[in-house]
């Protein structure tokens, strides 16, 4: 499509809602017909991508007000839509929530900037007239999106959707785009931070097809199709990306059922760069690949496969080997507690890569969660940003103990808690590992430094860590003492 093609904006009155169920369905249902479907999604978000890729059979992208400016939101998605049939956006909690009082970082305001008319998913449960306030209140708020229309989920039968109907015809002039059923074989599982990664999830591939009939079935789709062609048109871009470069240096990225968090743009900012993105899974693969300039890994849920990960010792030998032998390493969350020397849940440890001197423990309740602000020590071995401060994004259950006193962080912890409250982001020659999810946006996006890391093997060697730093070499340990049940980072 064009610059101002198809699109649509799925949001709710509040999370929980549906939305991402109904957003995977739409996007299965779409690519049924034929359609090439663009996933986005509002925020900074792993999980629902993983499901929406997999859905469109097209790599999500992430708009986020956090790292991004609204000219670089804009060029994002006309750059990845421009490609496709059509746009579904994804909106993330409700339809007016944020951080800023005034709405400026909400689902409606970023509807509004990219001029894409909202479906509604509305929890139908336990509501029946009072739908049309409800209605009426999310329209007339300001930032005032377009609506393309409502879809009434988790409706109890045909009864209750027929007073649904005749409320919203009564009182609004909302059009019902469709209903689904209260249905448990529709939902996805969930965890505390989310739905089960689509990489983890067994059957993913059945759920969304599920979804996909459901909402094929339920969904007026030709109408929806009507009011999401029905859009202006968005100013076109005034420069092209920059040009991809020749593919001279090899990265390896870690990606199987324990890592799976990477944003696409990131990865493909690497390729930009001139290296090749070779994937390697944790959990089988006895050997790093081959002529590798350095390694990423990323977030994801790595307790919940801390036993096989611990049974391929040989990867995490080699794995260590590499931060030793001052490879450029780069781990975010999940792969920060993969380089620690143990992670412990549930009152079981198990041995880790052993390169950090530390120890991933897993707690009930969250240890950090929410928007980032850094600021940069100097201790990076990455080039420096032009300001020195860095946004980014945490989740983690995880906290890490045993730390030598004389760590070296990458960043002070303006807002948010990192490593220790007030630093995150472990320096070990060259090797840089955070509990925060950066996003590779703004002046100095994190792959363009970590390239620049990478490519200096080719003018001066890896300086190694001297023996002695991180001890002997982590090996499987017996359970230790009990702590209380914690879900899945």
């Amino acid at each position: 499509m064009s610059t101002g093609g198809a699109r649509l904006f799925v949001s709710a009155a509040h999370k929980s809602s549906g939305k991402t169920t109904v957003s995977i369905g739409l996007c299965a249902a779409l690519a049924a017909r034929g359609l090439n479907v663009q996933p986005f999604k509002k925020g900074p978000d792993y999980i629902d991508p993983l499901w929406l890729s997999a859905a469109a059979g097209r790599a999500c992208r992430n708009l986020d007000h956090n790292t991004m400016t609204p000219p670089e939101i804009r060029a994002l998605f006309r750059r990845h839509a421009a490609g496709a049939d059509i746009a579904v956006i994804e909106g993330n909690k409700g339809l007016h929530d944020g951080v800023d009082l005034e709405g400026t970082d909400s689902s409606a305001a970023l509807a509004a900037l990219l001029r894409a008319p909202v479906v509604l998913v509305i929890d139908a449960c336990g509501i029946t007239r009072g739908i049309a306030p409800l209605l009426l209140g999310l329209r007339n708020f300001a930032p005032r999106p377009r609506f393309a229309g409502v879809i009434l989920n988790k409706v109890s039968g045909a009864r209750h959707e027929a007073k649904l109907r005749a409320a919203i015809e009564r009182y609004t002039d909302f059009t019902v785009l469709g209903a689904l059923p209260r249905n448990d074989t529709l939902v996805i599982a969930e965890r505390h931070i989310g739905l089960v990664p689509a990489n983890e999830a067994r059957g993913a591939g059945e759920q969304i097809a599920r979804l996909g009939s459901a909402v094929a079935a339920g969904i007026d789709l030709d109408r929806l199709l009507e009011a999401a062609r029905a859009v202006p048109p968005l100013r076109r871009r005034l420069h092209a990306p920059r040009g991809a470069a020749p593919l001279r240096w090899r990265v390896g990225v870690a990606r199987d059922a324990a890592f799976g968090f990477y944003y696409a743009d990131d990865l493909d900012m690497l390729l930009a760069e001139g290296f090749a993105v070779i994937p390697f899974d944790t959990l089988r693969d006895p050997h790093l690949p081959p002529d590798l300039d350095g390694l990423f890994i990323g977030g994801g849920f790595p307790e919940a496969q801390m036993d096989a990960l611990e049974t391929n010792a040989s990867l995490r030998a080699a794995i260590r080997a590499a931060v030793t032998g001052g490879m450029p390493v780069y781990a975010e969350c999940g792969g920060l507690m993969y380089l620690s020397r143990s992670i412990t849940w549930n009152g079981t440890r198990r041995a880790m890569v052993g390169a950090l001197p530390a120890d991933a423990v897993m707690h009930r309740h969250p240890q950090g969660r929410g928007l980032v602000r850094l600021r940069e020590t100097g201790m990076s071995p990455w080039p420096a940003v032009p300001d020195g401060t860095i946004a980014g994004h945490e989740f983690h259950h995880a906290a890490l103990e045993n730390l030598p006193p004389d760590t070296r962080f990458a960043y002070d912890v303006l807002r948010g808690h990192g490593i220790t409250g007030g630093a995150d982001g472990i320096v070990l020659g060259r090797t840089l590992a955070a509990f925060t999810h950066l996003r590779g946006v703004g002046p100095a996006p994190w792959p363009r430094r970590f390239a620049a890391l990478m490519r200096s093997r080719t003018s001066r060697p890896f300086p190694r860590i001297p023996a002695g730093v991180l001890g002997p070499c982590p090996t499987a340990r017996p359970s230790m003492r009990a702590i209380p049940s914690a879900p899945d980072r």
